[in-house]
């Protein structure tokens, strides 16, 4: 055993890597506090803790702060209408920022010098951790095996880690018929890596749930500024109010229906990724808070959100969260949600959400104005001086 260097808090998941980073980092002399964050992943949260344990942790912290992610991280989404490259809703990388906040409390309740995580140093979930990290504790050191020659020369790859992980009695889910890589939270599931890195052969059926085929109808509010409080199913009546109940609520009934594979870029390398991710409430909210904002934000308004939005959705992805520029983002978006309330009527249906009807005391919405059938407050004839002043270019 090499000579102690200290304690190391490490972001622990009970998965392959951070069950082999766990015993590797005991080989390098380093005391172990294994760190796992309850975000609504399905776990076995007692039986990892064992497992911890007995792979040589000295202590082993599970935190809840599902709630906290909810209320936090994904709602700020939501104002947002985050959405990366037009398609990813950042399930990830919202995650990663919520885990790095009790990760650092953690290490500075135990006075450690040092944290780790398991992230590769191909992706962005280092930088997302380390960022979080560093501006929420500048002093902190952090090791990040993946990106130490000693540790990525002995493990080039998944096999590696597997015939390491047997060699010293490391139960792990992983098998050479099933290598991909699952990250599962409140927000999303994703698989990556094994045969999901072949774009011809990606099989949507084989590695989660099956679609589902089936359709829901809903009825959400939003109060301002604009977070959802309540959604209501118009099937059997049932209703959630609180955030966290509001949102797994969603997840439950919308599981299997939303469902897409997708390539994007990322950093520090500038190449592609492919992955498989299940979205399906933060897909809901974000049709049905993108109905609503254009149902009572002035047009103008939203037309500097969008772009506001856009940026945000960069930063939280490039894991800037704690970022000057991404809290004054936030700032920003919350105080355009003021006028954003209202009802969404919504139903869900193979893959789909369908916007069914809304209502809101702040609609911007004339009825008479637009009418066929009623002039309203407004003279046809002004209209024609408009058109002459822009046909003049």
């Amino acid at each position: 055993m090499a000579q102690s260097k200290g304690t190391v808090v490490l972001a622990y998941s009970g998965g392959l890597d951070t069950s082999c980073i766990l015993v590797w980092l005991k080989e390098q002399g380093y005391d172990v506090i294994a760190y796992l964050a309850n975000i609504g992943q399905k776990e076995d949260f007692e039986a990892a803790r064992k497992k911890a344990l007995a792979l040589g942790a000295k202590k082993v912290y599970i935190e809840d702060v599902s709630r906290e992610f909810v209320e936090s991280f994904i709602w700020p989404a939501v104002q947002a209408n985050a959405l990366y490259e037009d398609r990813y809703l950042l399930g990830t990388a919202l995650a990663r920022p919520c885990i790095a906040r009790g990760l650092v409390g953690i290490a500075q309740q135990e006075r450690a010098p040092y944290i780790a995580h398991g992230a590769t140093g191909k992706g962005n979930d280092q930088v997302r951790f380390e960022l979080s990290c560093y501006a929420l504790c500048p002093k902190i050191k952090v090791v990040a095996p993946w990106r130490l020659p000693e540790f990525y020369q002995r493990f080039p790859g998944r096999r590696e880690l597997m015939d390491y992980a047997k060699k010293h009695g490391i139960p792990v889910p992983v098998t050479p018929q099933t290598p991909w890589s699952m990250d599962e939270n409140l927000m999303h599931i994703s698989y990556e890596a094994g045969i999901l890195e072949n774009p011809k052969v990606i099989d949507h059926g084989s590695h989660g749930a099956g679609g589902v085929s089936c359709m829901c109808s809903l009825i959400g509010n939003f109060t301002p500024v604009c977070v959802p409080v309540r959604v209501t199913n118009t099937g059997d009546g049932a209703t959630r109010s609180s955030a966290l109940e509001l949102f797994v609520y969603l997840n439950d009934i919308a599981f299997g229906l939303i469902r897409f594979s997708l390539f994007f870029c990322f950093s520090p390398c500038l190449e592609k990724w492919l992955g498989i991710y299940e979205t399906p409430a933060g897909m809901i909210l974000y049709h049905a808070h993108l109905d609503i904002e254009a149902f009572t934000m002035d047009r103008e308004v939203r037309k500097i959100k969008q772009g506001l939005s856009l940026k945000f959705s960069e930063l939280v992805y490039n894991g800037f969260w704690h970022s000057p520029e991404c809290e004054f983002l936030r700032e920003c978006i919350g105080r355009s949600q003021e006028p954003v309330v209202g009802t969404v009527r919504l139903s869900v249906f193979k893959g789909h959400v369908y916007i069914l009807g809304r209502e809101s005391p702040r609609s911007l919405y004339n009825e008479e104005l637009v009418s066929m059938n009623v002039q309203g407050d407004y003279e046809p004839a002004d209209a024609t001086g408009f058109i002459n002043i822009n046909s003049l270019r």
